[in-house]
């Protein structure tokens, strides 16, 4: 039996999702924000003999799927296909391959993403003789310029009222690294919930890269992150990078998949 969900089930919620921070972490995020009654959310769940098996969130219309096995796929199909104004549909990846053929509108993107976690780091900090501080308003001007330097970030339609908002609610946070006066290096953080953390927006200007700097950051922000019991997640699709990740403790978890509408 799929339902929506309430107050009265989050303990449930909570039994299910929390054995996987990492793999629940934009459910985890978006129940501490807005919880069970929000004209803006909703969450389904699926029960099976009285015990929850199975999530949907419905997120303004972003769709995000966990089950701990088999679920009832036509049952969730249902609901995200009666959506008019479906904007996404994502999830661990094994989790939505049988999801995925019954959703009736035509994805614009899909793709999917390699995952990874850190609750521990391994070795040292790396060295570096430059400073490593958390941003403030007063550099995101800085911040913009950077990302408009590198093609991955350029066409980024955050504006600086965003990163302002990020900043001032405290629901992400970015380190940057300085050299010659000027920001060379940043990374950041979103979906911040009191599990875990998603680092996003890791770039290095183009005339400093292969110095180690993102792996600078990237240790001091899990450093940080670790500290306050928070399990450290991050998307990656260049193996190159991936390998950087893994030598600090970032450790492989799945694939994350995504339908964009």
């Amino acid at each position: 039996m799929i339902r929506q969900l309430t107050e009265q089930d989050h303990q449930q919620v909570l039994q299910l999702i929390g054995k996987k921070p990492a793999e629940n972490l934009f459910i985890i995020g978006d129940l501490e924000a807005y919880g069970y009654d929000s004209d803006i959310q909703q969450l389904y769940g699926e029960f099976q003999d009285e015990q929850l098996i199975a999530l949907l969130l419905n997120y303004d219309h972003m769709y995000v799927m966990y089950a701990e096995g088999t679920y009832d796929v036509e049952g969730f199909a249902r609901i995200v296909n009666t959506d008019e104004q479906l904007l996404g549909l994502s999830g661990m990846y094994d989790i939505l391959t049988s999801l995925y053929p019954l959703i009736e509108k035509t994805p614009k993107r899909s793709g999917k993403m390699h995952y990874a976690k850190c609750t521990a780091l391994i070795g040292e900090a790396p060295p570096h003789r430059f400073t490593i501080r958390k941003t403030t308003v007063e550099d995101i001007p800085q911040h913009r310029a950077l990302l408009q330097q590198i093609p991955e970030f350029a066409n980024s339609t955050t504006t600086e009222e965003q990163m302002v908002r990020t900043i001032e609610n405290q629901t992400g946070r970015t380190y940057a690294l300085w050299e010659d006066d000027q920001i060379v290096s940043v990374a950041s953080t979103a979906a911040e919930n009191l599990q875990s953390a998603m680092i996003v927006g890791v770039a290095t200007h183009p005339d400093y890269v292969e110095r180690g700097y993102a792996t600078a950051l990237l240790y001091r922000m899990c450093e940080e992150l670790l500290a306050e019991d928070k399990v450290v997640c991050l998307f990656y699709d260049n193996p190159k990078a991936g390998k950087i990740y893994e030598r600090i403790g970032f450790e492989p978890i799945g694939y994350w998949g995504m339908h964009n509408f």
